[in-house]
């Protein structure tokens, strides 16, 4: 019995065009980024879904709907989705936070697994969130195909889990916007079959915002 899930992250918003760290905070969807979402929903007709989760922000929840429009299926909203938490970073482009907190910005983009900056998450305390999430909402569809509406953050904890590299490694992945992910569970072993895949419509990148 295999279990499929098809990860994808939101459509570009308007602090992904200007550089800040979203985190929990939420800025609209452009114009562009409606429409990667309206392409890649028309790549997903051809396929089936058996359930939709979406992080419970605004963007991921957006984006959803735009996904899910045909044939619309119940989206679970779930936090455990969310993006990492900046605490005081977000909102802030990286430019800003290097001249406001030159110590908490560099540290908060090294590779210290255990440093959190003020109000925020630590890279493990993120890993192990989604880490928690993903195997609960495949224990609870055994066999089913599952759409997963998630963040930037979240598809790079993933690839590192399933690549099996370090919780905080500098190793940068490749996360456009909308662009389709497809995971593969059987017999508790978890495949990469297709990473960053946006035939459908070319998009930017931008890593872990």
């Amino acid at each position: 019995m295999t279990t499929t899930l098809i990860l994808i992250r939101h459509g570009e918003t308007e602090w992904n065009r200007e550089g800040r760290v979203q985190g929990h905070l939420d800025s609209a969807l452009t114009a562009e980024g409606v429409a990667q979402a309206e392409a890649c929903a028309l790549r997903l007709q051809s396929e089936s879904f058996d359930h939709v989760y979406a992080s419970d922000l605004v963007r991921a929840r957006r984006t959803a709907g735009i996904l899910n429009a045909s044939p619309k299926l119940p989206v679970r909203y779930e936090p455990a989705l969310r993006e990492r938490c900046y605490g005081i970073g977000e909102g802030k482009t990286y430019l800003e936070l290097d001249a406001m907190y030159p110590e908490l910005s560099s540290r908060s983009r090294s590779t210290d697994a255990d440093f959190a900056i003020t109000g925020g998450e630590s890279r493990r305390q993120f890993h192990q969130r989604i880490t928690g999430v993903l195997p609960q909402i495949v224990e609870a569809h055994a066999g089913k195909r599952i759409l997963v509406v998630t963040h930037g953050g979240v598809l790079g904890v993933i690839y590192r889990w399933l690549n099996d590299l370090p919780i905080a490694s500098a190793h940068k992945v490749d996360i456009p916007n909308v662009a389709y992910n497809l995971v593969t569970i059987k017999d508790a072993t978890w495949t990469l079959q297709v990473w960053a895949d946006c035939t459908h419509l070319p998009v930017g990148t931008f890593e872990d915002r």
